[in-house]
């Protein structure tokens, strides 16, 4: 069953001009499929999204997540040990798109969608109505094979830029990304940080210089004040750690508290 709508790149575009046309910046919430539970997830992502969140991404559960901290890890690991495969995070995208109309990502590691099937994933991710996928570990020069298949499907495969990445190799790669630019705000992995690092703003001002696509930060965004601070900076963020953080301390309601720091993290995205 095809989820009918835009097109995923389509999807991505409206988020952001939605966004800046309300003169906020945009907000993209990772959360785990099937943490704490199978059962929980549906009820985090509509949660999310009524607190305020443009962008949603699924991560689908690794055993080796390299690029995340301690927080996702462990989030991976009970998704895992629940069952959770790929096939799971794209019901659980089609579920909340076809619902809500949500712009959707995946945000995972090479092995499952190899495991897959590139042309496979990409015909069903696209009829899930997903709008685009994250790979961490997978270089953009390494990717001609997985990116022909999701191009070809209209899903954006978004790129990931650190603040070490050079100037020659932004300036090959940059221009063409799709739907948005992801910029790590540092070297290392995911989780809450204190503050955004001081080097933010020179780092996003040399992406600019090589694309017209929207930029969202993440890794180490957790608070309401990091967001406020991005405003003019950048044209999203990226709250992945925090979130889960939120779900595995609340005592009670669950998509309650995430919906009420997800409204925090929204107001304070507004200039």
């Amino acid at each position: 069953m095809t989820v009918a709508g835009l097109k995923g790149t389509d999807r991505i575009t409206r988020a952001f001009a939605r966004a800046k046309a309300e003169r906020r910046l945009a907000v993209a919430i990772y959360l785990t499929v099937g943490y704490p539970d199978r059962a929980s997830t549906p009820a985090l992502l509509r949660a999310a999204l009524e607190g305020g969140a443009d962008l949603i991404e699924l991560g689908v559960p690794f055993s080796d997540p390299l690029a995340d901290g301690t927080t996702v890890q462990r989030a991976n690991e009970i998704a895992l040990g629940n069952g959770v495969t790929l096939a799971d995070c794209l019901d659980a995208g089609r579920e909340l798109v076809g619902a809500t109309d949500a712009t959707v990502l995946l945000m995972g590691y090479t092995n499952p969608f190899e495991q897959y099937g590139f042309q496979a994933f990409a015909r069903d991710a696209a009829g899930a109505g997903i709008a685009g996928v994250i790979v961490p570990d997978m270089p953009a020069e390494e990717s001609a094979t997985f990116g022909t298949e999701i191009t070809q499907t209209g899903l954006a495969r978004v790129d990931l830029f650190a603040p070490t990445t050079p100037d020659d190799r932004l300036a090959r790669l940059a221009p063409g990304s799709r739907g948005f630019v992801y910029c790590v705000s540092l070297t290392g992995v995911t989780g809450a940080r204190r503050a955004v690092g001081s080097d933010v703003e020179a780092f996003v001002g040399r992406v600019r210089a090589h694309t017209a696509l929207p930029i969202a930060l993440g890794f180490g965004i957790s608070e309401p004040s990091h967001v406020a601070a991005l405003r003019g900076v950048v044209d999203g963020v990226v709250i992945g750690s925090a979130a889960i953080d939120v779900v595995t301390g609340a005592t009670a309601d669950r998509p309650a508290a995430l919906r009420d720091f997800v409204r925090g993290l929204a107001d304070a995205g507004r200039s």
